[in-house]
């Protein structure tokens, strides 16, 4: 199984409209064969350190059943056009992907 966790830097003021095309695209990412999970999160005020808010990241958490099936994702036809959707929204995407060690 093959973890991510992706940073996404969204500009300021754009992070609601970012996860409405984001969220209106996971249902096709989950019918994706290897999906096993996949979904956007944001920071939340808990009071615990050493956290650092930032209310212009979305991370999204995913899972999939093998590097295939992840390289497969990045060129499906349903993401490049959420990426065309996304351009001017997004400031920086960086990626952690990982495997249990």
């Amino acid at each position: 199984m093959i973890s991510v966790i992706a940073s996404v830097r969204v500009r300021p003021g754009k992070v609601s409209e970012f996860l409405a095309i984001f969220k209106a695209n996971v249902p096709k990412v989950r019918e994706e064969k290897g999906c096993i999970e996949y979904f956007p999160a944001v920071d939340i005020a808990s009071g615990l350190p050493p956290q650092v808010l930032d209310e212009n990241m979305v991370i999204v958490i995913e899972k999939w059943e093998s590097l295939d099936a992840l390289r497969n994702h990045l060129v499906a036809p349903h993401m490049l056009a959420y990426k065309e959707k996304v351009k001017d929204l997004v400031e920086d995407v960086s990626l952690k992907v990982l495997q249990e060690a």
